[in-house]
């Protein structure tokens, strides 16, 4: 099945960053049997519950990032484009943020809801808050997706610069 999205359009961007800022990608096929079902939950910036679990029937890409990140914040407009050009489709996205610092979420996150159109945003949560739970891995590297399907099992986990191939196997599972 065809989906038309920008995903091609917004990976030739990617392009204009310098070599050393793109980390490869390295992607996991399989996912471990103790995070087949992950678990992730807390609560976001507007202080509503988001809870992986309320989301199955929906593919779901967890991005997980830092402010000081420049690769994971020139993700942010690929990523944003994906969720409008998937709008009508079974997707999410939700981000992690995972900065020792809750200030600079929360600064970045002012940034956003002052420059970016509602319909491109996603909701996003603070790693080190204590109502976050998360059963996942935690990245060794930044940025790193981990791909959920609509029965909410791990497909995949990405690391580094989001591959071409994964907003492919998003519209396949879509």
């Amino acid at each position: 099945m065809h989906h038309s999205t920008p995903r091609r359009q917004l990976l030739h961007a990617a392009v204009l960053l310098p070599a050393a800022m793109l980390a490869p990608a390295t992607w996991s096929q399989s996912a471990s049997s103790a995070e087949a079902v992950p678990r992730l939950g807390g609560t976001d910036l507007q202080g509503r519950p988001l809870q992986l679990s309320a989301l199955r029937g929906r593919v779901v890409l967890v991005f997980y990032w830092r402010t000081g990140c420049a690769v994971c914040r020139d993700k942010m407009r690929e990523l944003r484009a994906n969720l409008v050009g998937w709008q009508s489709q079974p997707f999410s996205l939700i981000g992690v943020n995972t900065d020792a610092r809750r200030q600079d979420w929360l600064d970045y996150e002012q940034l956003v809801a002052r420059t970016v159109p509602p319909a491109q945003r996603f909701p996003s949560l603070w790693r080190g808050d204590a109502s976050t739970i998360d059963s996942m891995e935690p990245p060794a590297q930044w940025p790193t997706a981990v791909l959920i399907d609509k029965s909410g099992r791990l497909v995949e986990r990405y690391t580094g610069r989001i591959p071409a191939e994964a907003w492919d196997r998003i519209a396949e599972l879509l």
